[in-house]
């Protein structure tokens, strides 16, 4: 009997430990200049999580992002950059080349990380906690500079599509109540 409370104890800090793990701050991942890193240095923030490409329709966005960084970051918005070749092609740089785009013609200050897939088999983790079977904002990203919205306590709060601009009332709105949730 105590044999059997001793292993299903196990099980079940394993399984807590497991969930922990999961959450968004603790899931590897890479900058743009191939450091291993986490979002855990962002902890406590409000975050724009955004798949990104250098030659997509909607690339004009780095410079709203770039604006509301600005103009939010020192109540603690962060805004995250993720380019992905998924859509079409429109982002097949290499992470040097990507980096060079963005600060050199968008002057992109906020953090960019390392290419990554957002869809499929090869799903990025971080994208399967944001857009998968449960996430509350569930569904295959459509295409590239979709956007999600993570409050200071780490949960996704909005999602919004890629025609939805980051400097639109809407985007605006969301960004201004998880800065005031504290």
């Amino acid at each position: 009997m105590k044999t059997t409370t001793l292993a299903c104890a196990a099980v079940l800090m394993s399984t807590v430990a497991l969930r922990a793990a999961a959450s968004l701050y603790d899931i590897p991942l890479k900058d743009i200049d191939g450091k291993d890193t986490t979002l855990k240095p962002y902890a406590g923030k409000v975050l724009l999580l955004v798949n990104v490409a250098s030659r997509c329709g909607f690339t004009p966005q780095y410079a709203g992002l770039e604006a509301i960084y600005k103009k939010y970051s020192d109540q603690g918005l962060v805004i995250c950059g993720f380019p992905c070749n998924q859509f079409g092609g429109q982002e097949p740089g290499t992470d040097a080349e990507i980096k060079q785009f963005c600060t050199g013609k968008y002057d992109v200050t906020f953090p960019m990380f390392d290419k990554l897939e957002v869809n499929g088999s090869n799903r990025h983790s971080l994208y399967v906690a944001l857009a998968g079977k449960d996430s509350p904002f569930a569904g295959d990203i459509r295409w590239n500079f979709t956007k999600f919205l993570i409050g200071r306590d780490g949960k996704i709060v909005a999602r919004f599509d890629s025609k939805v601009k980051p400097d639109s009332e809407e985007v605006t709105k969301a960004i201004e109540a998880a800065l005031a949730a504290k």
